[in-house]
């Protein structure tokens, strides 16, 4: 399943590498790619994962790296 979400108040490209790098060893995750210039985060989630808990690691390891920056769903 393949997720986009608005990624606010994201504050660096160091960031916004660290938050990739971070979910995308998540379990759950198949893949993650951060684009600091879009604002945005694509999420593709594996076949068979709990989408709901996923979703929910992965805002967690945003808000660690980047407290003020929150997840918006775009599709």
């Amino acid at each position: 399943m393949k997720k986009v979400y608005k990624l606010t108040d994201l504050c660096c490209a160091n960031c916004a590498a660290e938050i990739e790098r971070d979910v995308q060893k998540a379990k759950g995750v198949a893949a993650a790619t951060v684009n600091f210039l879009a604002q945005k985060l694509i999420l593709e989630i594996e076949e068979g994962a709990d989408a709901e808990a996923v979703i929910k690691k992965v805002a967690k390891l945003v808000r660690r790296v980047e407290p003020d920056c929150e997840m918006i769903e775009v599709q």
